[in-house]
C-alpha cells in the first residue's frame, strides 16, 4: 500500500492493491492447508472431511475447492493452476 497508494487518478493501484490481498489471502490459506494434510497422512492429527476433499484432490491433478474459493478462476488442472498461480 504505500509503494503503490491507492489515489483516485491511478485506478490501476487500486486495482493492484486488490490482487495483492487477494493473492495473499490465498497463499496464506495455501500454506496452513497443506501443512495440515501432510499431518493428517503422517497421523500426527486426524484427517477431517475437508482434509480428506482436499488430498483428494491434490492425488487427482484438481485444484481443490477451497483454493478456487478464494483463488483466481480457472478450468485447468492443478500442475498448470499452479504454473499460472506462479
Amino acid at each position: 500500500m504505500e509503494k503503490y497508494p491507492t489515489l483516485y487518478n491511478e485506478s490501476m493501484n487500486t486495482v493492484l492493491a486488490q490482487e495483492v490481498i487477494r493473492y495473499n489471502k490465498l497463499l496464506n490459506i495455501m500454506a496452513k492447508m497443506l501443512k495440515d494434510v501432510q499431518k493428517a497422512l503422517r497421523g500426527e492429527v486426524v484427517m477431517s472431511e475437508e482434509l480428506d476433499k482436499m488430498a483428494t484432490s491434490l492425488f487427482n491433478n484438481q485444484v481443490p475447492d477451497i483454493f478456487s474459493g478464494v483463488g483466481f478462476l480457472s478450468l485447468k488442472p492443478l500442475s498448470s493452476w499452479i504454473i499460472d498461480l506462479n
